[in-house]
């Protein structure tokens, strides 16, 4: 059976862009495992499920399977996973993931194994693309340096924090992940002009945000030659 690993932050993860990919993936015959950063359960942001910000539809579902989800329930350590024992690691976005998952050996090197690895492969939506700015690869060189990536946008940040960069919540924002993504030499297009964007690059799937998430779930599929759930 393929298998799959989250890796999901404990400071607010975005919920569409996990719960997409968790329900299509495991729709698909996938067997998910879920890490965070300290085995602690994830917490939501509680942004990604208020009507007023994604809809009702959306909110109720994506609440369902964060507060039901057996494998959201009882996550593992990212210290005691290996990449090379799945077909493919999963980042889910969040502006959470600054704080945590982005910035966490562990998880970096779960990143690496996997772009780098000669089976795995790699999909990180959203803030979670940040994790390409800290993530060397086996020669020491940024992972992400001449990839093609996309990610969340500096456009889209500036509509979210203040002249201060502060959250909605207070929380000071460490970084925007456009800057420190391309700083780390990618080639970064978030495709505004669409409704969704997803890019490949060898191993590595990238998305920019909610409305990517499920293009990007089925983009891993095909990536790992499995079908897609029918829709």
């Amino acid at each position: 059976m393929p298998s799959a690993l989250f890796v999901v932050s404990e400071e607010g993860y975005w919920g569409e862009e996990c719960t997409e990919p968790l329900t299509t993936l495991g729709d698909a015959g996938v067997e998910v495992t879920v890490a965070t950063p300290t085995g602690g359960r994830p917490v939501i942001d509680e942004r990604s499920v208020d009507p007023a910000n994604v809809g009702r539809e959306t909110a109720d579902r994506v609440r369902e399977v964060h507060e039901t989800d057996p494998r959201l329930d009882d996550p593992v350590s990212v210290t005691e996973v290996d990449a090379a024992d799945y077909d493919a690691v999963v980042f889910p976005g969040g502006h959470g993931t600054e704080w945590d998952v982005n910035q966490d050996r562990h998880a970096r090197a779960l990143l690496r194994d996997a772009v780098e690895g000669t089976d795995g492969t790699a999909l990180v939506v959203c803030h979670a693309v940040g994790l390409l700015a800290f993530t060397r690869d086996g020669e020491g060189d940024f992972l992400v340096a001449g990839r093609r990536v996309t990610g969340f946008p500096n456009a889209w940040e500036e509509g979210i924090v203040d002249d201060r960069d502060l959250m909605p919540d207070g929380r000071k924002l460490p970084y925007w992940v456009e800057d420190e993504v391309t700083a780390a030499g990618a080639e970064w297009d978030a495709d505004l002009g669409s409704d969704r964007s997803v890019t490949v690059d060898g191993d590595l799937v990238t998305a920019r945000g909610p409305e990517s998430s499920a293009l990007a779930a089925r983009t891993l599929l095909d990536e790992l030659g499995i079908d897609a759930p029918e829709a």
